[in-house]
């Protein structure tokens, strides 16, 4: 699990390199990587261009199917509503993530957006991985643009 974090870090490495919040996500099926992505919202133009989103686009392009129902979904940062909602859509298995994001997050933080009525899949959710890491990631590359 861990190993899969780490990729999920190089990516929001990666996206921080292009002047991006650096977020990454990894789908992982069956103990394997099937997609990476980090924030691309600045360089393609497209708010909807988080970690996440690009990600399971990603992979449900790979395995031919809209339904990612024995993938997992490593993300440095708590996802946000948008996220939140495509991670369902997917019918992911399991959501691993990083930093807690009190302001913009929806899982433990704001909507809690899986623990609502309207929520129609929840996946398993274990937070905190690397959480230091993908925490002080995001504070450097905030505090470098004040």
């Amino acid at each position: 699990m861990a190993g899969f974090m780490e990729v999920a870090l190089e990516e929001a490495q990666a996206a921080a390199g292009r002047g991006e919040v650096p977020v990454g996500a990894v789908v992982v099926c069956e103990e394997a990587i099937v997609a990476r992505a980090g924030n691309r919202t600045l360089e393609l133009k497209d708010p909807t261009a988080h970690a996440e989103i690009l990600a399971i686009r990603q992979a449900c392009e790979s395995l031919g199917n809209e339904r990612l129902t024995n993938c997992d979904l490593y993300v440095t940062l708590e996802p946000c509503p948008m996220c939140a909602a495509a991670i369902s859509f997917a019918r992911i298995r399991r959501l691993y993530y990083g930093a807690d994001d009190a302001k913009g997050g929806a899982v433990e933080h704001g909507v809690r957006f899986f623990g609502d009525p309207s929520c129609h899949h929840a996946p398993d959710v274990y937070s905190g991985l690397a959480a230091g890491n993908a925490s002080r990631m995001l504070r450097d590359f905030f505090a470098a643009r004040r």
